[in-house]
């Protein structure tokens, strides 16, 4: 396991830098807080039930943007974190899917993640 041994700690939304989102993560947005939000929390901040996204671990270097559409599509099983495995996420096409990586891109760029 890279990172913690068990559970990122959220964090606080507030704290988070929302910046002026580019047109695609604007699209994004919305589709994050309908598909992604309750478990991943405001602002990608993390919950009880999924970790923060706006984490050194989600980093483009790490995770490519092609690890949201696998995780969207085929679930994930734990490996960085014990919040459990995440399942699939059902109805969201390949361009939904790059509309929310570039909102959590555009998240992680405004708060130091590049």
């Amino acid at each position: 396991m890279h990172g913690a041994a068990s559970g990122a700690p959220a964090i606080d939304a507030t704290a988070i830098v929302v910046p002026q989102l580019s047109a695609a993560a604007s699209n994004g947005l919305a589709l994050f807080e309908r598909n992604c939000a309750s478990c991943h929390g405001r602002n990608a901040s993390g919950t009880d039930h999924g970790p923060p996204l706006v984490h050194r671990v989600y980093e483009p270097s790490h995770h490519a943007d092609f690890a949201f559409v696998r995780a969207v599509r085929n679930g994930v099983q734990a490996h960085h974190w014990r919040y459990g495995n995440m399942p699939p996420v059902e109805g969201l096409s390949d361009k939904q899917i790059e509309w929310i990586a570039s909102y959590v891109r555009d998240l992680q760029r405004a708060n130091g993640i590049e």
